[in-house]
């Protein structure tokens, strides 16, 4: 139900509301630098404002006869509610802006005040742990020769709820105007600045209000930059005959320049080594590679900003500088959006920040791999000039090249690798190829081709898996131990050694992925069986005991539907392994290239052939042959020099 009350107290929210409402007069040449100008003059957003046309502006024909807008402007009811309610929460206590302040402890204060005819007081409640205000405090500093009257309950009421930050009338007193307080307001030449000096006021003389400081600043002029803070703050606690600044000139603000937002680091001393899980710093991952893929965006260009002009106290413009612009700090390999400031990159590789221009390498060159330079992961070519050291590896997207060695580390890349001295993996190294393979030599070491492994000196121990050839061609061209594996072919001066001390393997006319792959299904296929028999007589054994008893302890009754949802796993995965199985077959079967394998020097006894599965152990030393595949049998015959057209080396490899 709708009473008198509620109305009266609706009514005294919207008057304190429209208290609050602040409003400017602004002249500008268009409507949205008025309401830019006034936005600043307010200290809020453009959005939080509303606004009266009192003149409107014309542009004119080529800059002539033009005329400013005017207009009135004022915050929204909306925006002057939130910020009466963030007061409300500071007196009370609530407010989360400011965890300083929330764990201030502060005492209430009240204020006394004479205005015109009337006796008012404001009220601060108390934060945190303050002390409360006594009434009976304030009614005995009331009881003075010039109080006519005051409201105990009225008093009492507000000394327990607080005034809302706005004085309030309480009663009346005897009023002498000649001892009312005076004031003086001053301003300063440049009008930047005015003051205010208060005499106070003798007994029965009147306090100065807010609103006739206000009425007096406008009297002499003053438009813009009253502060009805700093007034407010010199009536609650008047400082007399000093004088008070309570209007201030709006200065102008700069714009901010142009400025560049990378997306990566562009100090290269803040890079950091790579820490572990344990806390534990890995000195080979060192992080210094920061590599980006085509498309990815490398920086942004922040736009200037305009600058924000100031006024006078009389309304005078003080011109604010706009803000520099800056060309974009484009290198080599980066390219711009469409929005004209965003950077990209436009290749794979190592962004850097070169002259203060941005630029992708697509290849990396460094003088050796090592701690210095750490593990190596590059969207690109990686040039060594010098050694890769043991224990440290490199991952390229492109090509690797080493002019030097490689120890005991592992080269991983989707393009070629080059090795100029040879590869000495100690049985640990390991090199993936996605494209072909030159090196000097290869030792103890385990490689994978997608293409050619080409070889100038020798293959020794080593596990070398090649989807087209193996070539050795060189003064010694000497394959001594180990696995080698071809689709096509194998080609060396020397297969073996002397005495056959070391077991040597050559396969070729296969695909050697499918190869082993097949390998590895067939193992788990047998592994499968064997667990599927485990499995048949367990479950065997605990339905036999189920019929007999009818019923099975929990246990057991659990482990049988174990047993069989592992069956069902079992027999499920062996479907897969057996369609996968006879696909690769397939595969096998199906090879256009039979492959060969050839020695123009000598292929030494104890040496183990293999032709698309068919093998052929070499019991004496042959010289000069050619194997090869013929109606299921391997078959040697005279050496014939093959000719690799397709495959063009780099720069001191040839295959010819």
């Amino acid at each position: 139900m709708i009473t008198l009350e509620t109305i009266r107290k609706d009514m005294e929210v919207r008057l304190n509301l429209d208290k609050e409402i602040k409003s400017v007069e602004v002249h500008a040449d268009t409507l949205d630098e008025a309401l830019a100008d006034a936005a600043v003059q307010l200290n809020t957003k453009v959005s939080n404002l509303e606004y009266e046309v009192i003149e409107k502006g014309f542009e004119g024909f080529f800059g002539l006869a033009s005329k400013p807008w005017t207009i009135v402007v004022y915050q929204n009811l909306e925006t002057i509610s939130k910020i009466a309610k963030e007061k409300d929460k500071v007196l009370m206590g609530d407010s989360d802006i400011d965890d300083e302040e929330l764990n201030t402890d502060k005492d209430g204060e009240y204020f006394i005040r004479h205005f015109g005819n009337d006796i008012l007081i404001k009220v601060n409640l108390p934060i945190g742990n303050g002390k409360n205000i006594n009434h009976k405090d304030i009614i005995s500093e009331l009881n003075r020769p010039d109080t006519k009257n005051f409201d105990d309950k009225k008093i009492k009421h507000y000394a327990e709820n607080g005034t809302g930050g706005v004085y309030e009338i309480v009663g009346s007193y005897t009023r002498t105007p000649a001892n009312d307080a005076i004031f003086v307001i001053d301003i300063a030449k440049d009008e930047m600045k005015a003051t205010c000096t208060i005499n106070a006021p003798s007994l029965g003389g009147a306090d100065v209000s807010p609103e006739m400081i206000i009425n007096s600043l406008k009297n002499q002029g003053v438009v813009a930059g009253i502060s009805n803070e700093k007034i407010d703050a010199l009536i609650d606690n008047p400082v007399y005959n000093v004088p008070t600044v309570v209007a201030e000139a709006v200065l102008p603000v700069d714009g901010r320049d142009a400025y560049i937002a990378y997306n990566f680091e562009t100090d290269r001393s803040k890079i950091r080594a790579k820490e572990a899980a344990n806390g534990q710093v890995n000195f080979k991952e060192l992080n210094l590679i920061q590599n980006v893929v085509e498309g990815q965006p490398l920086a942004q260009k922040m736009l200037p900003e305009r600058g924000r002009s100031g006024k006078t106290l009389f309304g005078r413009y003080l011109e604010a500088k706009n803000g520099r612009d800056i060309n974009l700090p484009l290198g080599k390999n980066v390219t711009v959006d469409t929005d004209g400031r965003t950077i990209l990159a436009a290749v794979n590789g190592q962004v850097l920040l070169i002259n203060d221009k941005i630029n992708v390498e697509p290849i990396m060159e460094v003088d050796g791999v090592n701690i210095k330079t750490g593990n190596i992961t590059f969207l690109g070519t990686v040039i060594v000039k010098g050694n890769v050291e043991d224990g440290f590896d490199i991952k390229a997207s492109g090509n690797i090249e080493i002019n030097g060695a490689v120890g005991k580390s592992r080269l991983e890349s989707d393009g070629d690798i080059i090795v100029s001295q040879g590869v000495m993996g100690r049985d640990e190294g390991e090199i993936i190829c996605g494209g072909t393979l030159w090196a000097k030599f290869i030792q103890n070491t385990k490689v994978t081709v997608q293409e050619n492994v080409i070889v100038t000196d020798s293959i020794m121990n080593s596990d070398v898996s090649a989807q087209k050839r193996i070539i050795l061609q060189g003064k010694r061209a000497q394959i001594t131990g180990g696995h080698l594996f071809a689709t096509e072919t194998v080609l060396a001066k020397n297969i073996g050694s002397v005495g056959g001390g070391t077991e040597t393997v050559i396969e070729v006319g296969y695909d050697p992925k499918a190869k082993h792959r097949l390998s590895e299904l067939l193992e788990m296929q047998s592994n499968n069986l064997k667990e599927l028999e485990e499995l048949e007589l367990n479950i065997q054994t605990l339905e036999n005991q189920k019929k007999i008893r009818k019923t099975l302890p929990k246990d057991k009754d659990d482990n049988l539907r174990k047993f069989l949802s592992r069956k069902d796993e079992i027999i499920s995965e062996n479907e897969n392994f057996n369609a996968e199985i006879q696909s690769i077959q397939a595969h096998l079967r199906e090879l256009k290239n039979i492959g060969k394998i050839y020695a123009s020097g000598t292929v030494y006894a104890g040496v183990k052939i293999y032709v698309r599965d068919e093998k052929d152990e070499v019991r004496a030393d042959v010289k000069s042959v050619t194997f090869y595949y013929d109606n299921g049998f391997v078959r040697r015959g005279k050496y014939e020099q093959p000719e690799f057209d397709d495959i063009k080396g780099p720069d001191g490899y040839s295959t010819n």
